[in-house]
């Protein structure tokens, strides 16, 4: 085998090393023999096995890359299953099954999120199972995972809620934890949900500087309307800014 060969097949493996082994057996086998009965696998033998027609210009180290990558997530985003699946195929098939799995659980996260929770748990086994099982099965589960997300009302309110906490962060604000919230608590004052009706008592949480802001807003879907239903019902909600 030449080093040629090994470096296209490592390329063409993309970090999945059952596809790897799978191809240098195909590889193998079909090498033809010289005269004197050995066989050379070559860089044009291992083009041959390489599905560059269909993937067209995937290029995994460069900007293609990265553009099947945000198509996925912006179809799934878009509540788009059919373009979604077009694209996860387009990653499969050029050999970045671990780009594939990390971007499906960030859209979970990101884009889905509070609306269905359960997405997330259900994409990381997904996820699991793709990694477990290598290529061309990995599929299966992958797959499953971009139709649910695509399919899942969605939502980036607790997204939005950290961005905006962390501006805070950025900007000095909130130094100080309230002395009643300390893990050594001499100063008294805190108050004990769990002691009183519904499990909830009204006290300042935040740092001073920002006892009435409102990082979270609650997003109209079914899951995150029953929770501001509930805030609303034990007073909770902050109306601040």
């Amino acid at each position: 085998m030449t080093d040629g060969a090994f470096h296209d097949l490592a390329n063409a493996s993309a970090g999945d090393v059952r596809r790897g082994l799978t191809m240098l057996e195909v590889a193998v086998n079909a090498a033809e023999g010289d005269e004197s009965g050995h066989s050379t696998v070559d860089e044009s033998l291992i083009s041959d096995l390489t599905p560059s027609v269909s993937q067209g210009n995937f290029d995994r180290d460069g900007d293609v890359h990265y553009d099947l990558l945000s198509g996925l997530q912006k179809s799934i985003r878009g509540s788009d299953p059919d373009a979604a699946v077009f694209y996860l195929a387009k990653i499969l098939e050029g050999g970045d099954l671990i780009g594939a799995c990390r971007r499906l659980q960030v859209i979970a996260s990101e884009d889905i999120a509070l609306a269905y929770p359960l997405a997330v748990a259900v994409t990381d086994s997904c996820v699991n199972a793709a990694l477990r099982v290598g290529m061309p099965e990995a599929a299966l589960p992958l797959s499953n995972a971009a139709v649910l997300l695509a399919t899942s009302p969605k939502s980036n309110a607790a997204h939005n809620a950290y961005e905006k906490a962390k501006a805070d962060i950025e900007k000095g604000l909130g130094q100080t934890v309230p002395p009643y919230m300390r893990p050594v608590n001499n100063y008294g004052g805190y108050k004990y949900p769990h002691d009183y009706e519904n499990h909830y008592v009204k006290q300042q949480y935040l740092p001073d500087d920002l006892r009435n802001r409102v990082y979270y807003k609650y997003a109209p879907n079914k899951t995150e309307s029953a929770a501001a239903a509930y805030a609303d019902a034990i007073g909770s909600r902050k109306k601040g800014s």
